[in-house]
């Protein structure tokens, strides 16, 4: 089986290395929060992105596009337990296959890596280091929309859910903690053109 998939995997980067490729800059803006058992009182966040892609163009309408990605993520909690800010900063690996129809629209689909950097809680003006208490690794699935001119500009939207647990809950409070990122994104990318 491990050959199999191997064998697959060598094949398909073949294919890639032959395959048109393009390659884009995208930015937008993230509304985010915390969902789960443990998220009462959690509240949209908003922040930003910003990173590269390239996309291969498998054929005229189905093309696949790794991308590496900034991005600012977050809750605003407000209960009787916890008044502040979480800000978390991850730098993302979204792997996305999309679907392009000729008049220019697409849709995507995908697995999301995230790779935590910086980790806070902001209260009453006081920031404080997180990321002893936060998962470094982020595992998500994207959604998405979006639309290109023939120029190369677009607009794409995007929604997140978050599969993993964001806090350690083991490291803060000696037992499991569960909220995971939940991220709507909006943003303009630009297509340069490519081979």
């Amino acid at each position: 089986m491990k050959k199999i998939l191997l064998l697959s995997f060598l094949a398909f980067m073949g294919y890639l290395a032959n395959a048109q490729v393009q390659f884009g800059a995208k930015a937008g803006v993230n509304f985010s929060t915390l969902v789960g058992d443990d998220s009462e009182g959690a509240k949209t966040h908003t922040s930003f992105y910003g990173g590269a892609f390239a996309r291969f163009s498998i054929n005229e309408s189905i093309k696949f596009q790794p991308e590496l990605v900034y991005s600012a993520l977050g809750t605003k909690a407000d209960d009787q337990d916890v008044s502040g800010e979480f800000r978390f900063g991850y730098i993302t690996v979204p792997i996305m296959f999309q679907y392009h129809t000729p008049g220019g629209f697409f849709g995507e689909t995908g697995p999301q890596l995230g790779f935590l950097v910086n980790s806070k809680v902001e209260s009453e003006g006081t920031s404080v280091d997180f990321k002893d208490y936060t998962k470094s690794f982020d595992f998500n699935w994207a959604f998405g929309l979006g639309y290109q001119l023939k120029s190369g500009l677009g607009f794409n939207a995007r929604y997140c859910l978050g599969l993993s647990k964001v806090i350690d809950g083991e490291a803060l409070i000696e037992q499991e903690v569960d909220t995971k990122n939940s991220v709507i994104q909006v943003g303009l990318f630009y297509v340069f053109k490519g081979k």
